[in-house]
């Protein structure tokens, strides 16, 4: 019946505040700031100083990670005098997880005491103007699975973690946008930094050339399979949100072209970039 399948779908409170407590028990950190590291991104965790690490397995009701690139893990530690928790690995809609799942670990952030939550991925470009290893500034975002009806926040609400309907179009911080720009300009990174719009789509196929055609007359400037579902949630939990994608290969739009994107071409370029990202998040931290 209808309350056995919300059942199936659904974490209560009391069930996030479960790992939530057991985290808190576990480690003298208090971040205020987490990270979620996308494909070939965990080295950010490896920048904390003082940490306590948990895979994601020994962590109650937490998910795992299944896929090559996401270290499945959550670092807790200090970056630049700052406490951070870091997810080395995400969770994703494609592994087969439901979208209540996939962003478990943000609701679990909030009851941590997170106030600003920073999520990175890597994404295929869409604006013809972007070069691989761009890092794009994600300032909107285009959220097709919810288009489809696959929104975290359908399902009952817990006034606890936010509102019924929730403000989605002031979703990215523009004042931790500006200090990304700014920080960007002061270490080197401004000639690669772009700001635009993000359009997930569920995955884990890659698009086809109609679908990328058909992106770009909506506006998108880069694609992914990620990213949306956990800032859905944390903008309801109130938490600033900066968004940050790695261009990791440039879209097909070109029926005539013989080339193919590939997870291979993605974690390669990832780690060509992967130091420069690292190094603005760490500074951009380092100014909060």
């Amino acid at each position: 019946d209808y309350k056995k399948q919300c059942a199936c779908c659904h974490y209560s409170y009391e069930e996030y505040k479960e790992t939530a407590d057991w985290l808190l028990s576990q480690t003298e950190n208090r971040p205020k700031v987490a990270i979620i590291c996308g494909s070939g991104l965990g080295g950010l965790a490896g920048m904390l100083d003082d940490k306590n690490i948990f895979p994601y397995r020994d962590i109650p009701r937490f998910p795992t990670s299944t896929v090559e690139g996401h270290a499945g893990q959550l670092v807790f530690g200090k970056l630049n005098g700052h406490e951070c928790v870091c997810m080395q690995g995400r969770f994703h809609f494609y592994e087969g997880y439901n979208i209540h799942t996939v962003t478990y670990p943000v609701r679990v952030f909030f009851l941590l005491g997170v106030e600003i939550l920073i999520v990175t991925n890597a994404a295929g470009g869409l604006n013809g103007s972007y070069s691989v290893g761009d890092i794009m500034l994600i300032k909107d975002h285009i959220n097709m699975p919810g288009f489809a009806g696959q929104n975290p926040l359908c399902g009952h609400n817990d006034p606890r973690f936010g509102v019924r309907f929730p403000c989605m179009s002031d979703a990215y911080d523009r004042e931790l946008r500006a200090l990304a720009k700014k920080t960007a300009e002061e270490h080197g990174c401004g000639s690669f930094l772009q700001e635009g719009v993000y359009c997930m789509l569920a995955g884990p196929t890659y698009e086809t050339i109609a679908e990328c055609r058909a992106l770009q007359k909506l506006g998108a400037d880069a694609v992914g399979m990620s990213t949306v579902p956990e800032v859905v949630v944390a903008r309801h939990c109130g938490l600033r949100v900066l968004g940050l994608s790695l261009i990791t290969n440039k879209v097909m739009i070109d029926y005539d072209s013989s080339e193919k994107a590939n997870h291979e071409e993605v974690l390669k370029t990832t780690e060509h970039r992967a130091t420069d990202l690292q190094r603005l998040v760490s500074q951009l931290i380092s100014k909060l």
